[in-house]
C-alpha cells in the first residue's frame, strides 16, 4: 500500500521549478481532491486505481506534456478553462491585456472583440468583470470556436457570442469599442518553438512568418476599419517586439501608442487609441 507522501516524493518528475507543483496536481486529479487534501492527509493511503491513474500522468509529464493538457483544464484570471492541444495554453502574463482593458474601457455598456480567442479566456475574463459588455470571440480553428462556446456555457456568460472567424473576416463593417488579441508573434525559425512545453502546443497559435510579425501586421493595418472613433486595440506581443508594434500603430495613425511590462519585466503589451 502506498501511501500520498511517499508517491509525491517517488515521482521524480524532470527538475524544473514547477517540478512538485506539478506532482501535486496530477496526483490531486487522480484522486479526484483538491492540493490542500494532500498537505492535510499526506499519510492517507493512495487507491490502487488512483495510483494507476497518477503513473500514467507522469509518464506523459516526464515526455515534455504540459499539465493543462494532462488534466484538460487551467486556471486563468479567476475562471477554470478546459483547454485541449488545439489551443494555446492560457498563461498569467496575458492576464496583463485583462487588466488594462478593464483600466481604460469603461463599465458601461461596450462592444468588444477577442480575435483568436482559443479557450475563450481573455473574452471570458472580460465578460465575467463586464456584465454590460457585449463581446465577441472569434477563431479561425473550428475545434478551439466549440472549445471557447462549451467554456462560456459552463460559465453562463451570455454577453459572450463566440464565431468562426479568421481574423476580420466574418465580421463584415462591424465596429468595436475595444479590440484585443493575443495572436501568434514567434518567428518560424525560433528554436523555443522544439524545447519545453511549448513543443505540444499548435504552430497555428504561435509561429507569425519570419520575424513573427504577420498576424500583427495583419490586425493593426484592418483594426481601423472595425475600431469606434478612441476605441483601443491592445495586443500581446513578444518580448522584443515592442518597438516594432508600436511602430506598426503609429504608422496607421493610432494615438496614446504606448507598452506595458508582463510580469517578468518585459514589455509584453502594446496598445493605441483610434482618433475621435
Amino acid at each position: 500500500m502506498t501511501i500520498i507522501a511517499s508517491l509525491l516524493r517517488a515521482a521524480d518528475l524532470p527538475d524544473s521549478p514547477t517540478a512538485r507543483l506539478d506532482a501535486e496536481l496530477l496526483l490531486a486529479a487522480a484522486l479526484g481532491k483538491s492540493r490542500s487534501f494532500l498537505h492535510t492527509w499526506p499519510e492517507r493511503i493512495v487507491p490502487s486505481e488512483a495510483a494507476l491513474i497518477f503513473a500514467e500522468y507522469l509518464q506523459r509529464r516526464r515526455s515534455g506534456e504540459p499539465v493543462a493538457y494532462i488534466l484538460g483544464q487551467q486556471g486563468f484570471w479567476k475562471l477554470d478553462l478546459e483547454v485541449a492541444p488545439h489551443t494555446l495554453i492560457p498563461r498569467p502574463d496575458t492576464e496583463l491585456l485583462v487588466e488594462t482593458a478593464l483600466e481604460l474601457a469603461p463599465a458601461t455598456p461596450a462592444k468588444v472583440l477577442d480575435l483568436g480567442t482559443g479557450s475563450g479566456a481573455i473574452a471570458l475574463a472580460l465578460a465575467s468583470e463586464r456584465p454590460a459588455w457585449q463581446v465577441t470571440a472569434v477563431d479561425r480553428i473550428l475545434e478551439a470556436v466549440a472549445l471557447a462556446e462549451r467554456n462560456r456555457q459552463r460559465l453562463h456568460l451570455n454577453n459572450v457570442t463566440v464565431l468562426s472567424s479568421h481574423w476580420f473576416s466574418a465580421l463584415k463593417d462591424h465596429r468595436y469599442t475595444l479590440i484585443i488579441s493575443n495572436p501568434p508573434y514567434i518567428a518560424c525559425a525560433d528554436p523555443h518553438l522544439v524545447a519545453g512545453d511549448v513543443r505540444f502546443e499548435p504552430a497555428s497559435a504561435l509561429v507569425a512568418g519570419t520575424d513573427g510579425l504577420d498576424d500583427l501586421r495583419l490586425i493593426i493595418a484592418q483594426a481601423p476599419g472595425h475600431l469606434e472613433a478612441g476605441g483601443w486595440l491592445m495586443l500581446e506581443h513578444g518580448y522584443d517586439q515592442a518597438d516594432a508594434v508600436r511602430d506598426l500603430l503609429l504608422t496607421q495613425g493610432f494615438e496614446e501608442v504606448h507598452s506595458r511590462k508582463d510580469l517578468g519585466d518585459h514589455e509584453r503589451i502594446s496598445l493605441g487609441r483610434l482618433p475621435c
